[in-house]
Protein backbone atom coordinates (compact mmCIF):
# COMPACT_ATOMS: atom_id res chain seq x y z
CA UNK A 1 0.00 0.00 0.00
CA UNK A 2 1.47 3.52 -1.09
CA UNK A 3 1.17 6.67 1.35
CA UNK A 4 2.15 9.70 1.10
CA UNK A 5 4.52 12.36 3.92
CA UNK A 6 3.33 15.88 2.94
CA UNK A 7 5.70 18.55 4.38
CA UNK A 8 3.98 22.00 5.28
CA UNK A 9 6.46 23.65 2.84
CA UNK A 10 3.73 21.41 0.17
CA UNK A 11 6.47 19.13 -0.34
CA UNK A 12 5.60 15.47 -1.35
CA UNK A 13 6.85 11.69 -0.35
CA UNK A 14 5.70 8.83 -1.67
CA UNK A 15 6.11 5.71 -0.46
CA UNK A 16 5.15 2.29 1.24
CA UNK A 17 3.27 1.85 4.24
CA UNK A 18 4.45 -0.16 7.00
CA UNK A 19 3.18 -0.16 10.72
CA UNK A 20 -0.20 0.73 11.44
CA UNK A 21 -2.92 2.27 9.30
CA UNK A 22 -3.50 6.21 10.51
CA UNK A 23 -3.24 9.34 9.13
CA UNK A 24 -1.47 11.59 11.70
CA UNK A 25 0.05 15.13 11.86
CA UNK A 26 3.16 16.40 13.60
CA UNK A 27 6.44 18.15 13.94
CA UNK A 28 8.91 16.26 11.69
CA UNK A 29 12.32 16.02 13.18
CA UNK A 30 15.45 14.01 12.09
CA UNK A 31 17.96 11.73 13.95
CA UNK A 32 21.34 10.50 12.99
CA UNK A 33 21.49 7.25 15.17
CA UNK A 34 22.94 4.14 13.56
CA UNK A 35 21.27 2.03 16.21
CA UNK A 36 18.55 2.47 18.90
CA UNK A 37 15.54 2.94 16.99
CA UNK A 38 13.61 1.08 19.95
CA UNK A 39 14.49 3.23 22.36
CA UNK A 40 14.15 5.86 19.98
CA UNK A 41 10.83 5.38 19.16
CA UNK A 42 9.85 4.48 22.93
CA UNK A 43 11.33 8.30 24.14
CA UNK A 44 9.04 9.99 25.32
CA UNK A 45 11.12 13.52 24.45
CA UNK A 46 9.56 12.45 20.71
CA UNK A 47 5.67 13.09 21.55
CA UNK A 48 3.94 14.38 18.33
CA UNK A 49 6.89 13.99 16.45
CA UNK A 50 7.60 12.42 13.38
CA UNK A 51 11.21 10.56 13.41
CA UNK A 52 13.01 10.55 10.41
CA UNK A 53 15.92 8.13 10.40
CA UNK A 54 18.85 8.85 8.63
CA UNK A 55 20.89 5.50 8.62
CA UNK A 56 19.39 3.45 5.47
CA UNK A 57 18.11 0.46 6.92
CA UNK A 58 16.13 -0.50 10.15
CA UNK A 59 14.64 -2.84 12.38
CA UNK A 60 17.55 -5.38 10.99
CA UNK A 61 17.84 -6.61 14.75
CA UNK A 62 14.01 -6.55 15.50
CA UNK A 63 12.14 -5.23 19.04
CA UNK A 64 12.82 -6.69 22.18
CA UNK A 65 11.67 -6.74 26.21
CA UNK A 66 14.69 -4.80 27.49
CA UNK A 67 15.48 -2.05 24.77
CA UNK A 68 12.08 -0.19 26.39
CA UNK A 69 12.52 3.68 27.36
CA UNK A 70 8.36 3.87 27.83
CA UNK A 71 5.57 1.48 27.93
CA UNK A 72 3.29 3.48 25.13
CA UNK A 73 5.39 5.81 23.01
CA UNK A 74 3.60 9.21 22.02
CA UNK A 75 6.24 9.43 18.95
CA UNK A 76 3.51 9.76 15.68
CA UNK A 77 5.21 7.77 13.04
CA UNK A 78 8.32 6.39 11.49
CA UNK A 79 10.18 7.56 8.25
CA UNK A 80 12.66 4.73 7.33
CA UNK A 81 14.91 4.54 3.58
CA UNK A 82 14.07 0.85 4.20
CA UNK A 83 12.63 -1.69 7.17
CA UNK A 84 13.84 -5.06 7.56
CA UNK A 85 11.16 -7.44 6.78
CA UNK A 86 12.93 -9.76 8.65
CA UNK A 87 14.91 -9.88 12.22
CA UNK A 88 17.84 -11.48 13.56
CA UNK A 89 18.97 -11.12 16.74
CA UNK A 90 19.02 -13.29 20.03
CA UNK A 91 16.68 -11.10 21.99
CA UNK A 92 14.29 -10.18 18.66
CA UNK A 93 10.71 -10.62 19.85
CA UNK A 94 9.12 -9.27 16.48
CA UNK A 95 10.21 -7.18 13.74
CA UNK A 96 9.67 -3.27 13.41
CA UNK A 97 6.37 -3.29 11.89
CA UNK A 98 4.65 -5.77 13.79
CA UNK A 99 5.65 -3.57 16.98
CA UNK A 100 4.30 -0.42 15.14
CA UNK A 101 0.99 -1.84 14.33
CA UNK A 102 0.98 -2.91 18.14
CA UNK A 103 1.50 0.74 19.03
CA UNK A 104 -0.95 2.44 16.76
CA UNK A 105 2.09 4.15 14.70
CA UNK A 106 2.03 4.54 11.33
CA UNK A 107 5.64 4.30 8.90
CA UNK A 108 6.35 4.80 5.18
CA UNK A 109 9.71 3.24 3.87
CA UNK A 110 10.79 3.24 0.55
CA UNK A 111 11.73 7.38 0.68
CA UNK A 112 14.69 9.31 0.06
CA UNK A 113 15.73 10.13 3.96
CA UNK A 114 18.78 11.73 2.57
CA UNK A 115 16.85 14.38 0.70
CA UNK A 116 14.51 14.78 2.98
CA UNK A 117 17.26 15.36 6.10
CA UNK A 118 18.79 18.23 3.82
CA UNK A 119 15.74 20.06 3.41
CA UNK A 120 15.09 19.58 7.30
CA UNK A 121 18.28 21.22 7.78
CA UNK A 122 18.09 23.65 5.17
CA UNK A 123 14.61 25.00 6.57
CA UNK A 124 14.13 23.85 9.82
CA UNK A 125 11.99 21.33 11.40
CA UNK A 126 8.53 21.87 10.31
CA UNK A 127 4.74 20.39 10.35
CA UNK A 128 4.12 17.20 8.25
CA UNK A 129 1.66 14.48 7.78
CA UNK A 130 1.63 11.08 6.63
CA UNK A 131 -1.73 10.02 4.99
CA UNK A 132 -2.95 7.10 2.38
CA UNK A 133 -2.19 7.51 -0.95
CA UNK A 134 -5.83 7.33 -1.95
CA UNK A 135 -6.86 10.89 -0.03
CA UNK A 136 -7.06 14.20 -2.25
CA UNK A 137 -4.03 15.67 -1.71
CA UNK A 138 -5.37 19.12 -1.62
CA UNK A 139 -7.71 17.97 1.33
CA UNK A 140 -4.66 16.60 3.05
CA UNK A 141 -2.38 19.71 2.57
CA UNK A 142 -5.16 22.14 3.60
CA UNK A 143 -5.60 20.06 6.62
CA UNK A 144 -1.93 20.13 7.48
CA UNK A 145 -1.79 24.03 7.33
CA UNK A 146 -4.98 24.19 9.61
CA UNK A 147 -3.08 21.64 12.19
CA UNK A 148 -2.29 23.08 15.53
CA UNK A 149 0.74 21.56 17.16
CA UNK A 150 -0.05 21.17 20.84
CA UNK A 151 1.46 23.19 23.76
CA UNK A 152 0.51 20.18 26.71
CA UNK A 153 3.02 17.29 25.65
CA UNK A 154 4.58 17.21 29.08
CA UNK A 155 0.96 16.92 30.65
CA UNK A 156 0.27 14.15 28.07
CA UNK A 157 3.62 12.05 28.88
CA UNK A 158 4.14 12.65 32.64
CA UNK A 159 2.69 9.90 35.13
CA UNK A 160 -0.63 10.79 36.64
CA UNK A 161 0.00 9.70 40.34
CA UNK A 162 2.94 9.12 42.20
CA UNK A 163 4.87 6.00 42.31
CA UNK A 164 7.84 4.23 44.00
CA UNK A 165 11.00 2.32 42.42
CA UNK A 166 12.38 1.20 45.73
CA UNK A 167 15.86 1.05 47.19
CA UNK A 168 18.21 0.94 49.74
CA UNK A 169 20.42 4.18 49.31
CA UNK A 170 20.05 7.82 49.00
CA UNK A 171 15.90 9.02 48.78
CA UNK A 172 15.71 10.52 45.39
CA UNK A 173 12.92 12.58 44.22
CA UNK A 174 11.98 11.92 40.42
CA UNK A 175 10.26 14.72 38.72
CA UNK A 176 8.58 12.95 35.43
CA UNK A 177 8.31 15.15 32.12
CA UNK A 178 8.39 12.40 30.12
CA UNK A 179 11.23 9.95 32.16
CA UNK A 180 13.51 7.56 30.12
CA UNK A 181 13.43 4.24 32.52
CA UNK A 182 17.28 4.71 31.83
CA UNK A 183 17.21 7.52 34.16
CA UNK A 184 15.50 4.89 36.59
CA UNK A 185 17.61 1.91 35.75
CA UNK A 186 21.23 3.87 36.51
CA UNK A 187 19.70 5.60 39.77
CA UNK A 188 18.43 1.93 40.96
CA UNK A 189 22.01 1.03 39.87
CA UNK A 190 23.23 3.32 42.45
CA UNK A 191 20.70 1.90 44.91
CA UNK A 192 18.23 4.75 44.99
CA UNK A 193 15.21 4.92 46.55
CA UNK A 194 13.00 6.34 44.16
CA UNK A 195 9.82 8.22 43.93
CA UNK A 196 8.75 9.14 40.45
CA UNK A 197 5.98 12.77 40.83
CA UNK A 198 3.79 14.35 38.03
CA UNK A 199 5.20 17.06 36.35
CA UNK A 200 3.24 19.94 38.57
CA UNK A 201 4.02 18.85 41.96
CA UNK A 202 4.49 21.82 44.42
CA UNK A 203 7.84 22.26 45.96
CA UNK A 204 6.08 21.61 49.66
CA UNK A 205 5.18 18.41 48.44
CA UNK A 206 8.69 17.51 47.26
CA UNK A 207 10.32 19.02 49.98
CA UNK A 208 7.52 17.05 52.27
CA UNK A 209 9.84 13.82 51.26
CA UNK A 210 12.47 14.56 52.76
CA UNK A 211 14.49 13.47 49.78
CA UNK A 212 18.64 13.72 49.46
CA UNK A 213 18.01 15.06 45.54
CA UNK A 214 15.73 15.80 43.15
CA UNK A 215 16.17 14.43 39.31
CA UNK A 216 14.35 16.70 36.74
CA UNK A 217 14.08 14.51 33.72
CA UNK A 218 13.97 15.05 29.86
CA UNK A 219 10.56 15.31 28.50
CA UNK A 220 9.13 16.93 25.27
CA UNK A 221 8.23 20.16 23.59
CA UNK A 222 9.05 23.77 24.72
CA UNK A 223 9.67 24.43 28.53
CA UNK A 224 8.40 27.29 28.68
CA UNK A 225 5.14 25.41 28.56
CA UNK A 226 5.54 24.23 32.00
CA UNK A 227 5.53 27.33 33.91
CA UNK A 228 4.84 25.55 37.39
CA UNK A 229 7.99 23.37 37.04
CA UNK A 230 9.50 26.40 37.05
CA UNK A 231 8.40 27.96 39.93
CA UNK A 232 9.22 24.98 41.99
CA UNK A 233 12.49 24.88 40.82
CA UNK A 234 12.71 28.02 42.20
CA UNK A 235 11.23 27.26 45.50
CA UNK A 236 13.45 23.63 45.87
CA UNK A 237 16.91 25.07 44.61
CA UNK A 238 19.31 25.62 47.74
CA UNK A 239 17.20 23.03 50.14
CA UNK A 240 17.90 20.33 48.33
CA UNK A 241 20.47 19.15 45.45
CA UNK A 242 19.31 19.03 42.04
CA UNK A 243 20.04 17.22 38.74
CA UNK A 244 18.55 18.04 35.86
CA UNK A 245 18.50 16.54 32.33
CA UNK A 246 17.27 17.82 28.68
CA UNK A 247 14.00 19.23 29.49
CA UNK A 248 15.35 19.62 33.19
CA UNK A 249 18.30 21.17 32.17
CA UNK A 250 16.69 23.88 30.20
CA UNK A 251 13.71 24.12 33.36
CA UNK A 252 16.75 24.67 35.45
CA UNK A 253 18.37 27.45 33.23
CA UNK A 254 14.81 29.12 33.24
CA UNK A 255 13.98 29.06 36.70
CA UNK A 256 17.60 30.63 37.01
CA UNK A 257 16.89 33.77 34.94
CA UNK A 258 18.41 32.35 31.66
CA UNK A 259 16.18 32.26 28.51
CA UNK A 260 15.56 28.99 25.67
CA UNK A 261 15.08 29.13 22.02
CA UNK A 262 13.92 26.96 19.41
CA UNK A 263 16.76 25.29 17.50
CA UNK A 264 16.40 25.15 13.59
CA UNK A 265 16.62 21.43 13.53
CA UNK A 266 17.69 20.57 16.72
CA UNK A 267 20.22 17.83 17.60
CA UNK A 268 18.71 14.13 17.85
CA UNK A 269 21.44 11.25 18.06
CA UNK A 270 24.56 9.29 19.49
CA UNK A 271 27.44 10.96 18.61
CA UNK A 272 27.30 15.03 19.55
CA UNK A 273 30.85 15.81 20.78
CA UNK A 274 30.33 17.34 24.60
CA UNK A 275 33.42 19.77 25.56
CA UNK A 276 33.68 19.77 29.56
CA UNK A 277 35.33 23.12 29.87
CA UNK A 278 37.29 22.20 33.29
CA UNK A 279 38.93 19.40 31.79
CA UNK A 280 39.00 19.92 28.16
CA UNK A 281 37.54 16.10 28.16
CA UNK A 282 34.95 15.60 25.28
CA UNK A 283 32.67 12.84 25.81
CA UNK A 284 30.25 11.80 22.75
CA UNK A 285 26.72 11.87 23.81
CA UNK A 286 23.47 11.27 23.34
CA UNK A 287 20.89 14.09 22.08
CA UNK A 288 17.26 14.31 21.63
CA UNK A 289 16.12 17.95 21.88
CA UNK A 290 14.93 20.87 19.83
CA UNK A 291 15.70 24.10 22.43
CA UNK A 292 18.77 25.13 24.14
CA UNK A 293 19.45 27.78 26.74
CA UNK A 294 20.64 30.97 25.31
CA UNK A 295 24.53 31.93 26.31
CA UNK A 296 23.83 35.55 26.23
CA UNK A 297 21.08 35.42 29.17
CA UNK A 298 22.67 33.23 31.01
CA UNK A 299 23.39 34.85 34.91
CA UNK A 300 26.93 34.74 35.39
CA UNK A 301 26.20 35.51 39.17
CA UNK A 302 23.76 32.82 39.09
CA UNK A 303 25.09 29.69 36.72
CA UNK A 304 28.20 28.99 35.45
CA UNK A 305 28.73 26.77 31.96
CA UNK A 306 30.10 23.70 32.22
CA UNK A 307 29.84 21.86 29.22
CA UNK A 308 29.22 23.13 25.33
CA UNK A 309 28.36 21.10 21.92
CA UNK A 310 31.38 21.30 19.74
CA UNK A 311 30.21 21.17 16.82
CA UNK A 312 27.88 24.47 17.01
CA UNK A 313 29.12 25.41 20.35
CA UNK A 314 25.89 25.56 22.36
CA UNK A 315 25.05 25.00 25.95
CA UNK A 316 25.44 21.69 27.13
CA UNK A 317 25.72 22.02 30.77
CA UNK A 318 25.82 24.65 33.72
CA UNK A 319 25.68 24.68 37.41
CA UNK A 320 24.66 26.52 40.00
CA UNK A 321 27.58 29.00 41.84
CA UNK A 322 25.99 28.87 45.21
CA UNK A 323 23.46 25.90 45.43
CA UNK A 324 24.22 22.27 44.90
CA UNK A 325 22.67 21.89 41.69
CA UNK A 326 23.55 21.01 38.03
CA UNK A 327 22.48 19.70 35.05
CA UNK A 328 23.11 19.00 31.19
CA UNK A 329 21.62 19.42 28.12
CA UNK A 330 22.51 15.87 26.99
CA UNK A 331 21.60 12.22 28.12
CA UNK A 332 24.24 10.48 30.38
CA UNK A 333 22.11 7.75 31.03
CA UNK A 334 22.95 6.57 27.23
CA UNK A 335 20.08 4.47 25.93
CA UNK A 336 20.73 4.47 23.15
CA UNK A 337 24.07 5.48 22.90
CA UNK A 338 27.54 6.22 24.41
CA UNK A 339 28.45 5.67 27.73
CA UNK A 340 31.27 8.64 27.85
CA UNK A 341 29.15 10.86 30.74
CA UNK A 342 27.77 7.99 33.03
CA UNK A 343 30.05 9.30 35.77
CA UNK A 344 27.65 12.43 35.99
CA UNK A 345 25.46 9.85 38.01
CA UNK A 346 27.74 9.28 40.38
CA UNK A 347 28.61 12.93 41.01
CA UNK A 348 25.39 13.07 41.89
CA UNK A 349 25.54 10.77 44.37
CA UNK A 350 28.77 12.60 45.48
CA UNK A 351 26.79 16.17 45.93
CA UNK A 352 24.02 14.69 47.64
CA UNK A 353 26.14 12.75 50.16
CA UNK A 354 28.05 16.50 50.62
CA UNK A 355 24.82 18.34 50.87
CA UNK A 356 23.98 15.71 53.95
CA UNK A 357 27.59 15.89 55.77
CA UNK A 358 26.73 19.78 55.70
CA UNK A 359 22.95 19.69 57.14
Amino acid sequence: MKRLLILEDGTVFEGEAFGAEANVFGEIVFTTSMTGYQETITDQSFNGQIITFTYPIVGNYGINRDDYESIAPTCKGVVVKEHARRANNWRNQMTLDEFLKRKGIPGIAGIDTRALTKKLRNHGTMKASMVDAGDQFEHAFDQLKATVLPTNQVQQVSTVSPYPSPGVGRNVVVIDFGLKHSILRELSRRECNLTVMPYDTDAKTILDLAPDGVMLTNGPGDPKDVPEAIEMIQQIQGKVPIFGICLGHQLFALANGADTYKMKFGHRGLNHPVREIATGRIDFTSQNHGFAVDEKTIDATKLMVTHTEVNDGTIEGVRHRHYPAFSVQFHPDAAPGPHDALHLFDEFMEMMDAWKEQA
